[in-house]
């Protein structure tokens, strides 16, 4: 059976693992709302870029941390074969009466 500490190590680095895909996903929800024709939906997705950048400096401290009690160091992204890119589609337009 795994130590206590390794167990927790491998928690905090799953934990990290997921937070760092969420951001990665939010970050580019949020550019695709740059795309906007509206204004509003544009400034609500520049400020989420912004959002999302101050979590994922957070994060690389995360990783830099984790790194330490591993003892493995280096790049921490998430594989990228684990997302998947979804098309962006638009909906049909409805014939007005």
């Amino acid at each position: 059976m795994e130590s206590k500490e390794q167990l927790l190590m491998e928690l905090l680095g799953l934990t990290a693992r997921s937070l760092t895909h969420l951001t990665a996903s939010v970050t580019t929800m949020s550019f695709e709302l740059l795309r906007s024709d509206d204004e509003v939906t544009r400034a609500a997705g520049r400020h989420m870029v912004d959002r999302m950048a101050t979590i994922s400096a957070g994060l690389d401290d995360h990783w830099r941390l984790i790194g330490e009690l591993t003892g493995v160091h280096g790049p921490h992204e998430p594989p990228m074969e684990s997302l998947k890119e979804i098309p962006v589609q638009v909906p049909p337009r409805l014939p007005t009466n």
